[in-house]
C-alpha cells in the first residue's frame, strides 16, 4: 500500500529551536527526535563524503523501522563523470550504503544534475543501462533542455522518477515516469492556498505509489513543520487508501 513520506533535507540545524526542537535537546538527539515526528530525510551529506558504516549505523538506531533515508549520490557520478560510464561508481556508492538497505532504511537515490548540463539523451542511456535494476532512483534535471518526451519515456523504460524540483529559475514539469515520486520544494515560505496544492499534487501522487516530498531546510524549522502538516493532514499518510 502506498505511503506519503514528507520531510526535509537534513536535521541538524540548531536554529530549529524551539519552533521543531525543544529548547534543551541535545544535538546528538536531534535525528531520533525528528524522526518521531517525521518518517523521511534526504541526505546531502553523501554528494561530498562517504558516510562510515558507524555512522550510518547509528543513523539505523536512531530511526524506527518505517523511516527511510533518501540519499544524494556522490559529486563523482553527477557532477564529474555527469552520468556517463558512472556504472562503477554508481556500484560503489550503493554499496557505501548497505547498512540502510539492510535494514530496509534506504529510500530513493537523488541523481541532482548541474545547471550546465544540458540534455544528452546518449548520456543518459549510458547511465540508466548501468544502473543496478531495482535500484530506487530520481534524477533532478536543472537544464530546461531535458524536459522531453524522449526523456521521459526513457525513464518510464527504467522506472526512473523524474524529480519534481522547484527553484527560482526554473519548475520541472509535471510528469510521472515511475511507480513511485519525488518532490523537493524549495521555497522558504508557502501560503496556505500553496500548502493546499501540494497536498492535492501528493494526494494524486500517492495513487501510483509512494511518495517521497522533501522542504527547504537549513535556517528556519518552517520546512520541517510544512512536512509535518503534510503528513498529518495528507491521504495515505499512514499507507491508508486515499479518499475518492
Amino acid at each position: 500500500m502506498a505511503t506519503i513520506y514528507a520531510g526535509t533535507s537534513g536535521w541538524a540545524y540548531a536554529s530549529w529551536k524551539p519552533s521543531f526542537y525543544p529548547a534543551k535537546l541535545a544535538s546528538a538527539k536531534f535525528l531520533s527526535y525528528y524522526a518521531a515526528r517525521l518518517n523521511t530525510v534526504e541526505v546531502n551529506y553523501t554528494f561530498r563524503a562517504r558516510p562510515t558504516a558507524k555512522i550510518l549505523a547509528g543513523w539505523v538506531l536512531s530511526t524506527p523501522p518505517d523511516f527511510k533515508f533518501a540519499v544524494k549520490a556522490h559529486q563523482r557520478i553527477t557532477h564529474i563523470l555527469r552520468l556517463y560510464d558512472a556504472a562503477a561508481a554508481t556500484a560503489d556508492f550503493l554499496a557505501s550504503l548497505a547498512p540502510l538497505h539492510e535494514a530496509d532504511r534506504l529510500g530513493p537515490l537523488l541523481f541532482q544534475l548541474p545547471p550546465f548540463l544540458k540534455c544528452d539523451i546518449a548520456r543518459l542511456d549510458n547511465f540508466l543501462a548501468g544502473l543496478p535494476r531495482g535500484t530506487r532512483a530520481a534524477i533532478e534535471f536543472r537544464h530546461e533542455s531535458w524536459f522531453t518526451d524522449p526523456v521521459y519515456q526513457r525513464l518510464r523504460q527504467a522506472n526512473v522518477a523524474l524529480c519534481q524540483a522547484e527553484s527560482e529559475k526554473l519548475k520541472t514539469p509535471d510528469r510521472a515516469t515511475a511507480d513511485y515520486s519525488y518532490f523537493r520544494l524549495r521555497q522558504q515560505h508557502y501560503s496556505p492556498r500553496e500548502l493546499l496544492a501540494i497536498r492535492g499534487q501528493v494526494n494524486e501522487a500517492v495513487r501510483r505509489g509512494d511518495v517521497f516530498v522533501y522542504f527547504k531546510h537549513e535556517d528556519t524549522a518552517e520546512g520541517a513543520l510544512y512536512a509535518e502538516s503534510l503528513l498529518s493532514r495528507s491521504d495515505a499518510a499512514s499507507g491508508a487508501p486515499p479518499s475518492g
